[in-house]
């Protein structure tokens, strides 16, 4: 079997440039750093090692910098593979990550890619490109999932083209506007296909295209949700490391009281899928007394997604697998009357909820009647998350699968049409 060579073409530079080893880069690169003005990047030779192995990670833009003007060769001439494909997609297998100074985690933020224009865009370029993501964040609400994803990642893929052919505010805004698309592909990914691996390459992306914009609470969001990914599979390692990150980036903008809550929130969730219910509670808690303090920042436009509903329907879920089963009633009816029209597409993971309020309280009849509701608001507007819980509610009720009530409700569950829905999607 031949031995690995690792990345021939970084080591060859290494050598090239006259660094023997690759502690010699690594102290090169630092020091390199300091002089070109980039403060806080240290560069270890664990690092270089990870660079000139086999299958090197994309680094992260200030790495980049500092490479390509040391080395004096283009990041693909020193080896490195860009994450993403000609059509703004990832790469087949690729992932990486890194972790900065501190031992917090983050994920690295890459440049993206674009071929070179003759003529650049013209300034209303950003806001043209800008307004399609913001018609596919409101049809995100209504459209199907399967219907709506194609016509986002197309919309990525335009805004990579788009990227390379534009400047200054111009450009900002398309990368603001093509962090934003990637979010809501990955959120369609996670939450309506089903797809955790692909989301996470999906946001990825996101993430990478939000440093383009210098745009910390878009990264933060991005890299929020990418905690759902471990904290579904009960990784809660994994969760709080991207928690952390998130709460990070936080830091570095003016963070409103919502977005301050929906990071209690998620981190809440990630808890519960961990069986951590009172840490969930506590956090919940917290993010309540946020929003009941507030603060002078307005959430941003992109941040349609919570609201003290939202927050409500967290609580009653974490509350019903606490076993509190009357406040997680009360939380849920309390979110079910909260919810305004356009969060009707969270209905049917309250009404799944509610269902399974009452299956543990013994009470199989108004279960199913929560469990119809929900099939009747997925007919309207699918959610794979509402029909998880739908499913979780049905095999609670196997005791009872008897009675009239859950045949009943077997006869709407596995009609053609949402059988197709369920199995379909």
């Amino acid at each position: 079997m031949p031995r690995p060579t690792g990345n021939v073409r970084l080591k060859a530079a290494r050598v090239a440039a006259g660094f023997n080893s690759q502690q010699d880069l690594a102290d090169a690169l630092t020091q390199h750093a300091k002089d070109m003005g980039i403060r806080g990047l240290s560069i270890g030779v664990r690092q270089v090692r990870r660079w000139e192995s086999d299958s090197p990670p994309w680094p992260q833009p200030d790495c980049q910098r500092v490479l390509v003007h040391l080395l004096g060769q283009s990041m693909e001439a020193l080896g490195f593979t860009p994450p993403w494909g000609s059509d703004g997609s990832p790469q087949p297998g690729h992932s990486r990550r890194t972790l900065v100074a501190g031992g917090a985690a983050t994920l690295g933020l890459a440049v993206l890619p674009g071929r070179a224009s003759a003529a650049p865009q013209p300034d209303t370029a950003g806001a043209d490109f800008q307004a399609v993501t913001r018609s596919h964040r409101r049809l995100y609400w209504s459209v199907t999932p399967t219907q709506l994803h194609p016509a986002v990642a197309a919309h990525a893929a335009l805004g990579c083209a788009l990227l390379p052919e534009t400047r200054d505010t111009t450009r900002r805004t398309v990368a603001t506007a093509l962090a934003e698309t990637y979010l809501l592909a990955g959120r369609i990914e996670f939450f309506d296909l089903r797809e955790p691996s692909r989301a996470t390459d999906t946001l990825l992306l996101a993430l990478q295209a939000a440093g383009e914009a210098d745009d910390p609470l878009l990264g933060s969001a991005i890299i929020a949700h990418m905690a759902f990914v471990p904290g579904w599979v009960a990784d809660r390692d994994g969760a709080l490391e991207r928690m952390t990150a998130a709460r990070t980036y936080a830091r570095r903008a003016p963070a409103s009281a919502e977005f301050l809550a929906w990071l209690d929130a998620v981190e809440a969730e990630c808890e519960t899928r961990c069986g951590n219910t009172r840490t969930a509670l506590n956090l919940i808690g917290h993010a309540e007394d946020v929003l009941a303090v507030g603060n002078d920042h307005s959430s941003p436009e992109w941040m349609d997604w919570f609201s003290p509903a939202r927050l409500a329907a967290f609580k009653g879920n974490t509350q019903m697998i606490a076993g509190h089963l009357p406040q997680a009633r009360e939380s849920l009816l309390h979110a079910l009357a909260s919810m305004t029209a356009a969060e009707d597409k969270q209905r049917s993971v309250i009404y799944g909820d509610l269902a399974a309020v009452e299956v543990a309280s013994g009470n199989p009849e108004q279960a199913c009647g929560y469990a119809g509701q929900a099939l009747d608001q997925l007919a309207i507007t699918w959610y794979a998350t509402g029909m998880d819980r739908v499913r979780e509610v049905r095999r609670a009720l196997t005791p009872h699968q008897h009675e009239r009530c859950v045949r009943d409700l077997d006869d709407r569950l596995y009609g053609w049409a949402t059988t197709l829905s369920a199995l379909g999607r």
